[in-house]
């Protein structure tokens, strides 16, 4: 099962952190912002089901879908003359995932990979498409570790599923009433599928 989200593509956004401003002169990002609350809502989860507190995405809820160099992506320019500020679809995978530190969720993006070949760039990054919804400080760390070891040893790691096979779930229903209705599906669905 996917999730539909849908946000506004953003080409070189601004430098949020330092390291961003040091590789700004040679990284070039590209990255789907959703003016939404995804991120809380997700990590709201990992909190009730594992007392874990992450840090949010210091950016919101957003996709990258370029962190590349500037000499694998040299047509980025042309391309961001094309689709800065477009309206892009991509979908989620409900399930959290995590390496111990960084907290997850599995993301598709067919747009997204069209317009990373527009760049010059390969479909899939090095680092697969996924929505970050937070991050364990140095006082979590331990127990955020501790979790992930718990999950590789109850719960499968399964492998992407490709796009195709999955149902789809839109972020706009059409009602407010819907809006819970959906989300009440995706929880009974997702304590279905994974626990």
């Amino acid at each position: 099962m996917l999730i539909k989200v849908t946000g506004i593509l953003e080409f070189a956004p601004e430098n949020k952190t330092r390291k961003h401003d040091s590789q700004a002169s040679w990284k070039r990002v590209a990255m789907i912002i959703v003016p939404d609350e995804l991120t809380s809502y997700y990590s709201w989860f990992v909190k009730k089901r594992y007392s874990l507190e992450l840090n949010k995405p210091i950016r919101g809820t957003h996709l990258t879908i370029i962190n590349d160099s500037e000499r694998e992506a040299p047509m980025f320019e042309d391309a961001k003359k094309l689709y800065d500020g477009k309206e892009v679809s991509f979908y989620i995978d409900p399930a959290t995932r995590t390496n111990g530190e960084h907290w997850w969720l599995r993301a598709y993006c067919p747009e997204g990979e069209e317009i990373r070949e527009a760049c010059g760039l390969r479909r899939d990054p090095y680092f697969p498409l996924h929505m970050t919804i937070g991050y364990a400080n140095e006082k979590v760390l331990p127990h955020s570790q501790y979790i992930h070891e718990c999950i590789q040893f109850f719960e499968e790691n399964l492998p992407r599923i490709p796009f195709a096979e999955h149902e789809i779930y839109s972020n706009k229903p059409e009602s407010k009433d819907r809006i819970f209705e959906t989300m009440a599906e995706m929880t009974q669905q997702y304590n279905k599928n994974y626990r």
